[in-house]
């Protein structure tokens, strides 16, 4: 790859070595040091900064679980990415804040497109965008002060929901659309994104004298439908897509792990191991990529969950399994607790 064409100085990425071979050798340095390595020189910082690599890098990338984490003691969000196969967690930089104190305005709704290595985090004002590839945040406009409150990545879009409506945001235009209403407000506000669908439910809250609510967004057609009742009354926990089906992670008892099945409207038990409550405390988030599940915890532990289809398994009424592994955060954590999580490639 020939970068800088006419440039006399400095010309060489690596001296000694041709620019091919010193490119594969920045391709490799693992997130977040790339970004570090564009203050070696300016030579490198237009390199790594160049669209071609920075698509070259993507078919080098791996998953990264982002945590933005609420301290119990000091009151502060801040966001903090892991590392999930050498269990190393990196701070990111600062979130952008209009508050002068730079807290961050409440609501938040966070969502993520993991192929293209971003995050964004929208609120009442703007949106923040934050690209892996750089390590930094940047700042673009909003949905138009309404109070959207969950958001979630469907095909290259995020769609967000709440008391203000329905917006959709494209980051290749940098512009929102408003969306059709939500056919009516609901208390609380959890999304899962599944198939070119949207998946809007309020759950089941103390004391339960009300049956919970629930939608479901048709993307292309901007439409909303009533949840079905079996969907929305088996919804009793923590929400997640992975391979175009709707998992939940249970509130109650050992936290089991339940597959929707859209034919009977029901929701089944997966077989695999139990999930790892003596570890995960409540509260819970979990987002899904590929054929994994993501859930982070009190104190910032993290379990993964494979999930494999599997056919006739005794005790089990789902066609699918889930493994688990736990990768146990620093003491230093036990104060945080997540108020979001999201899988990035980087």
């Amino acid at each position: 790859m020939v970068y800088f064409e006419g440039e006399k100085e400095h010309k060489d990425l690596i001296p000694g070595l041709p620019n091919e071979i010193a490119e594969l050798c920045l391709l490799h340095v693992p997130y977040p040091y790339q970004a570090l390595s564009r203050s070696v020189s300016s030579t490198w910082n237009r390199a790594i900064t160049h669209p071609s690599f920075i698509f070259s890098k993507k078919t080098l990338s791996h998953p990264n679980l982002f945590v933005l984490a609420f301290h119990s003691q000091t009151g502060k969000l801040q966001w903090q990415a892991l590392d999930p196969s050498s269990a190393r967690w990196f701070l990111l930089p600062q979130m952008p804040s209009p508050e002068e104190d730079d807290a961050c305005p409440a609501p938040l709704a966070c969502a993520a497109l993991p192929r293209q290595g971003e995050l964004f985090v929208v609120n009442g004002r703007e949106t923040l965008a934050y690209r892996a590839a750089t390590n930094q945040w940047s700042v673009t406009g909003g949905p138009g002060r309404r109070e959207l409150v969950a958001a979630v990545g469907v095909e290259g879009r995020i769609v967000a929901v709440g008391r203000g409506g329905t917006g959709v945001y494209d980051p290749e235009s940098d512009t929102w659309q408003e969306g059709s209403e939500l056919g009516g407000e609901l208390e609380r506000y959890e999304v899962v994104a599944a198939a070119g669908r949207v998946y809007v439910t309020e759950g089941w809250w103390w004391p339960f004298m009300f049956r919970p609510r629930g939608w479901v967004y048709e993307v292309e057609r901007d439409t909303w439908q009533e949840m079905r009742v079996g969907m929305r009354e088996g919804w009793s926990g923590v929400g997640v897509a992975v391979g175009e089906r709707v998992f939940m992670i249970a509130e109650y008892g050992d936290s089991p792990v339940k597959v929707y099945d859209e034919e009977h409207d029901t929701w089944y038990p997966v077989g695999g191991g139990r999930f790892p409550r003596e570890v995960m405390k409540r509260p819970f988030c979990a987002t899904g990529l590929d054929d994994r599940i993501y859930v982070a915890s009190r104190g910032l532990n993290v379990a993964i969950g494979i999930v494999e289809t599997v056919q006739d398994v005794k005790g089990c009424s789902a066609d699918v399994s889930v493994t688990w592994q736990v990768v146990e955060a620093p003491r230093a954590f036990r104060e945080f607790s997540p108020c979001s999580c999201q899988v990035l490639y980087a």
